[in-house]
């Protein structure tokens, strides 16, 4: 499996374990199973509402002194609602003691938008701050904080586009290491890619399948799917893999991280055993020409009458 590389030279493998939508019951397990079978890559998020049972998963595991802790690459997000100076770190202390760690591998800033602190989710206009009351820089330098406490070992951010990524770098010396976005062959962000390999920014593909599993208001009547895309399936039957082994090895193939979200014990063994197909020039030309720049998670439940977050990936 490739694994990608950060600055100082910690190195973390391309293929993890995500938690989106994961639930309660079934995430514990899940992440067993995963460390179990040889991942080395879990990733959460504090909105996910599942860390702390993630967190049983790490404690019996590393407890048992099978799979070290300093062998597993841990990241978790920021929320929302604690982009403020004083909130960020305190959130993160949150998510430490959910996870039941002492420190993360990396953690990201969610999303570049802000809400006021006691809000989980927004359901108007006013609950949201604007990024002229919580510019990003002031959360980021508490990110920066935060990783020199050594409560983190690196820092990035989530579903920021490259006008984003200019705005923050223009105010620090303390560029992201990582940024987390929708990546896939019907979303190839070829631009983004470009941006981030020039500026040292390594990217991890999230909804590499097409997120067929999250929430009905979240998705479009008559969106595409990619498992049972045309070309995705040749190319999975000319290697004898599954749809979602090919689309896990794409993302993988092109150098980035790629998290998989699964809670079912063969499909988190057969996600992992992607790593072990090799796609060849035609089939990654094929799977190029798939690019109809189509989001899943198109950031819409974001824009509301009266806020400043209208399409906040600036396409």
């Amino acid at each position: 499996m490739k694994k990608l590389k950060f600055r100082n030279g910690d190195t973390m493998d391309a293929i993890g374990l995500g938690t989106w939508k994961s639930e309660k019951g079934e995430v514990t397990k899940a992440v067993k199973t995963a460390l179990n079978n040889g991942y080395k890559h879990i990733d959460c998020a504090a909105t996910y509402g599942n860390e702390a049972e993630v967190g049983e998963a790490f404690s019996e595991i590393f407890n048992k002194g099978k799979v070290k802790r300093e062998d597993v690459w841990i990241t978790s997000k920021l929320w929302n609602n604690a982009h403020k100076q004083e909130d960020v770190i305190p959130a993160l202390k949150q998510t430490l003691k959910d996870l039941q760690l002492d420190y993360l591998d990396l953690y990201l800033i969610h999303w570049p938008v802000a809400f006021k602190p006691d809000i989980g989710f927004p359901e108007k206009a006013e609950d949201f701050l604007s990024l002229e009351e919580v510019p990003l820089i002031e959360t980021w330098n508490e990110m920066v904080k935060a990783k020199e406490q050594g409560l983190v070992k690196h820092i990035g951010v989530s579903n920021f586009s490259i006008e984003k990524l200019k705005d923050l770098m223009a105010e620090t010396d303390q560029i992201p290491e990582m940024n987390q976005v929708e990546l896939h062959p019907y979303l190839q962000q070829n631009k983004l890619l470009e941006f981030c390999s020039k500026n040292g920014i390594n990217v991890t593909a999230y909804s590499p399948l097409g997120s067929g599993d999250r929430p009905d208001e979240m998705k479009a009547a008559d969106e595409p799917s990619l498992l049972e895309n045309p070309v995705i399936n040749k190319v999975a039957k000319k290697h004898g893999a599954s749809p979602g082994q090919i689309l896990i090895k794409w993302s993988e193939q092109r150098g980035t991280a790629v998290i998989p979200k699964s809670t079912n014990e063969d499909r988190i063994k057969q996600n992992l055993m992607s790593a072990g197909y090799q796609l060849d020039e035609d089939d990654m030309k094929e799977i190029a020409d798939l690019d109809y720049h189509f989001r899943y998670v198109n950031g819409k439940f974001f824009e509301m009458e009266g806020n400043s977050y209208e399409n906040i990936y600036n396409d």
